[in-house]
């Protein structure tokens, strides 16, 4: 962790550590098993992968801001969000990252980048709308943390295995289907090389999946601590997380979809009404389970411990 001010966290170091080291021995596998199933796409299917999860650590803030439709903004056309950020890096220590904003009525904030000099925060104009300063500077504190922690890096070089498997699960499954598994005439060995590549990549992406969903739950309450603790006002973050939450209920539909795929990072879930996959496989820990940390917090700080 970075020398700042944040309350530092062993367990969250301890878990991004082993979940880096499982998925480590996750990949070796994956790939080891692609070159003995088909060794004439083995190296193909390397570089690619190389060659992926380059782009995903060196241009993720980019990728992430623009698939969000954000824009970093200077501190003359934000000079609110600005200030609230410059306050939080003089109580923190840390160095100001580059502030955006999203153009969006879904009220959330993000945090992406590889380092603390890459790093940006957007908040949404949903959020910005909804919430007082007092709340700002908690949600922002919090996404700021995970700059500290260097979470935001771990989940990125995280989600890659399991990005990759579930691509090449899916075109398999495309090819299979429509392809070497749909013809009569064609070979049977090829088929079922194909049918093993798919078995192997969901399997890889199955463990991955789990493992970042563990990490993301527990980075959330990690941050949400740190953040508390740095600013002092526990009732601030829980304020703004019960608002932020409520208010998801009154966003259409549409616009939540949309911004289910980037649940890891946001500073609360989007979820779209009904049912759900993501809810089951949640990101974030329950609202329920921060807001009694949150409260825990709060005593603490009154008795002065």
């Amino acid at each position: 962790m970075a020398r700042t001010r944040y309350a530092s966290d062993r367990g969250l170091t301890s878990r991004m550590v082993v979940t880096m080291f499982l998925l480590g021995l996750v990949y070796v596998a994956f790939v080891a098993a692609f070159f003995a199933i088909a060794p004439s796409w083995g190296l193909v299917a390397l570089a690619i992968a190389v060659a992926f999860l380059l782009a995903q650590y060196f241009f993720s803030d980019r990728l992430t801001m623009f698939a969000m439709h954000g824009r970093v903004v200077s501190e003359r056309e934000a000079p609110e969000l600005h200030g609230v950020v410059d306050r939080i890096c003089a109580m923190s220590d840390a160095p100001k990252p580059r502030v955006a904003v999203a153009d969006t009525d879904v009220p959330n904030a993000f945090a992406t980048g590889r380092n603390q000099k890459k790093a940006v925060v957007c908040v949404t104009t949903g959020l910005l709308r909804r919430l007082d300063p007092v709340e700002l500077e908690g949600v922002l504190a919090h996404e700021m943390s995970h700059v500290a922690h260097k979470d935001v890096a771990v989940m990125t070089i995280a989600s890659f295995l399991g990005v990759c498997a579930g691509l090449i699960t899916r075109l398999g499954l495309e090819w299979g289907l429509w392809g070497g598994f749909g013809r009569r005439d064609g070979d049977q060995n090829t088929g079922l090389v194909l049918l093993a590549v798919v078995l192997v990549s969901a399997v890889a992406y199955a463990i991955s999946f789990l493992l970042t969903r563990a990490l993301s739950r527990y980075r959330e309450l990690s941050a949400d601590r740190a953040a508390s603790l740095l600013t002092g006002r526990p009732s601030a973050l829980a304020s703004a997380l019960t608002k932020v939450s409520g208010e998801m209920a009154r966003i259409p539909g549409r616009d939540l979809r949309a911004a289910e795929p980037f649940n890891a990072f946001f500073f609360a879930p989007a979820f779209a009404k009904g049912f759900s996959v993501s809810a089951l496989f949640a990101t974030h820990p329950p609202l329920q389970r921060r807001l009694a940390q949150l409260q825990r917090i709060s005593d603490q700080l009154g008795r002065g411990v």
